[in-house]
């Protein structure tokens, strides 16, 4: 054991999980030497979180659970030296909380599988046909406007469907997402299960807290809002209600075609009213099921989810968008876009900003060093993955915020990001999936560089997610300004292309999808962005959101027709570079491998 490793608080491995990961590595062994065939193993691989990149052989994309985001200094420390032994040295995190390591050889990922475990982390049912990872909003437990504090419930949520039976071959993924108000930080409305806490109102006089859940929401190449089964669903039947739409998805969905089999198919094959009753009537007899998940669980009885904040609002005032701050000093304006006050009892939250959800091994320990240095009464500071793949501490004091300013400056982590423009979001690309058109990822770092140069990244209210297909992994539906990536033809060559949609959001148990507003050359997205970023901070009145001051300005069809002049592909010699991608060097090829997201 390294000196490293020593120092960690590791756990000996409970033996199940122990037989699970011996259990994996012997796989792998047959299949290297031929006894188990591709389409076998992908499934059985997949199942335990492990994903294949377009680079083919034997490099591995390993998937870490990270459920509603949170994250433990040694958790994180782990994180950090695994990342330096078998993967690149740094991590992704996703927009469903996940953490992600690349380049991991097959033959290796039983070894980083078993440090995992040792501080209570798994990949388990990270990808396949499985109940993914539970996601919750990064704030619950430190919100101004909760209902409930969510964090036990995705908890227990997790801990029910992990290893579950049910959930180990279901017809497709099955994504839960967790919101503890109606402001829906936690992004329930375009899940398979979107969980919001409400409340109604009692005889005498008090309310109830509780939840309304939503189902058969999703993304993708047809997007499809969730839409609620009841007005409010008693604490003590939440957990049976997730597993009565679980239990008629894994009846009814189709299991002869993947790409019509997600949650969201079942509303346009037999109709709300008919899956809503379908679900109703699993809920009513799921009493006799020996495993009934009956009552509040045992988790959030113990960890209680009373909410933390100062209010019982529902969300932030109707069209609030914060003022601008350009003229702020660096700690002025961190505070202002990366600091979060929602607590009575005086306590903060700070965003670390995370460049393209991209963490260092450095900046992990760094981070894990923070929570240790910064934590009230000998405890530790909590960390939590946003799903804008940025990092937020909880539970800071006042007094705290210089010094933790200049920590995070110190690792290049104190970016005034959160919730401005340059925050900009992406999937991984044709960096390493197999899906991806184009390399969403060098998009991104393009445009945070326009917008820095154009004076405009620390413009809010602006909300950039990028695809590398259609696929929406990147979220690019639900963003102000979305691109996903597609192949284009101009003079007889493939060039790299995006389509621009304008207009998306998701709040207030509302959704809206984002509108095609013209197509571009890859390498002209970013002035497509910068036109739109300084009209809006030009146009807009004082606090207008970003979709009321496009609703006014013609809507995604009206602005983006001002766009389309960028939307020309010159003769190859007069401009070579739009027909290579980024971070590539040679001419672009449109190159897409097996689906592992289909399987």
């Amino acid at each position: 054991m390294t000196p490293e490793l020593a120092s960690l608080a590791v756990t000996p491995l409970d033996p199940e999980i122990e037989a699970e990961i011996e259990r994996f590595e012997d796989g792998a062994a047959r299949y290297l030497a031929g006894d188990i065939d591709d389409d076998a193993f992908r499934v059985f691989r997949l199942n335990q979180g492990i994903y294949g990149q377009r680079q083919g052989g034997h490099n591995q994309m390993v998937r870490i659970k990270v459920p509603h985001g949170r994250l433990e200094p040694e958790q994180l420390e782990m994180i950090a030296h695994v990342s330096e032994i078998y993967s690149r040295g740094w991590v992704h995190c996703t927009t469903r909380q996940n953490v992600q390591m690349h380049f991991v050889q097959l033959e290796q990922v039983g070894e980083v599988l078993r440090l995992l475990a040792a501080v209570g982390l798994t990949s388990r049912e990270a990808c396949g046909d499985t109940v993914r990872n539970v996601a919750g909003c990064h704030l619950a437990g430190a919100c101004p406007y909760e209902v409930l504090d969510i964090s036990a419930w995705a908890q227990a949520t997790t801990d029910w469907f992990l290893r579950n039976p049910l959930a180990q071959r279901l017809p497709r993924k099955f994504k839960i997402n967790f919101s503890g108000c109606a402001t829906d930080c936690g992004q329930a409305m375009f899940n398979d299960v979107g969980v919001i806490a409400v409340t109604r109102p009692l005889a005498d006089g008090t309310v109830e807290p509780g939840f309304r859940v939503f189902v058969a929401g999703g993304l993708g190449a047809n997007p499809h809002p969730a839409q609620a089964i009841e007005e409010f669903t008693p604490r003590d039947q939440l957990l049976a209600t997730i597993e009565s739409i679980l239990r008629v998805f894994n009846n009814h969905g189709n299991r002869d075609n993947k790409l019509r089999a997600r949650m969201k198919w079942l509303v346009d094959t037999m109709g709300m009213d008919e899956l809503r009753a379908r679900i109703m009537k699993e809920r009513r007899f799921l009493i006799a099921s020996a495993t009934y998940p009956a009552g509040v669980p045992a988790l959030v009885e113990e960890r209680g989810d009373a909410p933390a904040g100062m209010s019982t609002a529902s969300g932030v005032p109707d069209g609030f968008v914060p003022v601008d701050f350009l003229s702020l000093d660096p700690f002025s304006s961190w505070e202002h876009a990366n600091v979060v006050r929602g607590r009575s009892n005086g306590t903060v939250s700070a965003y670390a900003h995370s460049r393209l959800g991209d963490i260092t091994a450095d900046q992990l320990r760094a981070m894990a060093a923070i929570q240790r240095d910064f934590g009230l009464d000998g405890g530790v500071l909590e960390l939590r993955v946003t799903n804008r793949q940025n990092l937020v501490l909880r539970g800071l004091r006042e007094d705290h915020l210089r010094d933790l300013h200049s920590r995070l400056a110190e690792i290049e982590m104190a970016t005034p990001g959160a919730e401005l423009a340059r925050d900009v979001v992406a999937c991984p690309g044709a960096d390493t999936c197999n899906l991806a058109v184009t390399q969403s990822r060098g998009l991104a770092s393009d445009i945070d560089n326009a917008l820095e140069d154009a004076g405009l990244a620390e413009v809010p209210g602006v909300r950039i997610n990028i695809s590398g297909c259609t696929n929406s992994c990147g979220q690019h539906h639900i963003s102000d300004i979305g691109f996903f990536g597609l192949e284009r033809r101009a003079h007889g060559r493939s060039a790299p292309g995006y389509q621009m949609l304008l207009g998306g959001r998701v709040g207030d148990m509302e959704i809206e999808f984002g509108e095609k507003a013209t197509k571009v050359p890859a390498k002209r997205a970013s002035e497509a962005v910068v036109q739109v970023v300084r009209r809006f901070a030009s146009e807009r009145g004082a606090g207008e959101t970003f979709a009321s001051w496009l609703d006014r300005s013609g809507g995604a069809a009206g602005v983006g027709a001002d766009l389309k002049v960028l939307d020309q592909f010159p003769d190859p010699d007069q401009r070579p570079d739009l027909y290579v991608d980024f971070d590539e060097t040679g001419p672009y090829e449109a190159t897409v491998g097996d689906s592992e997201c289909a399987t």
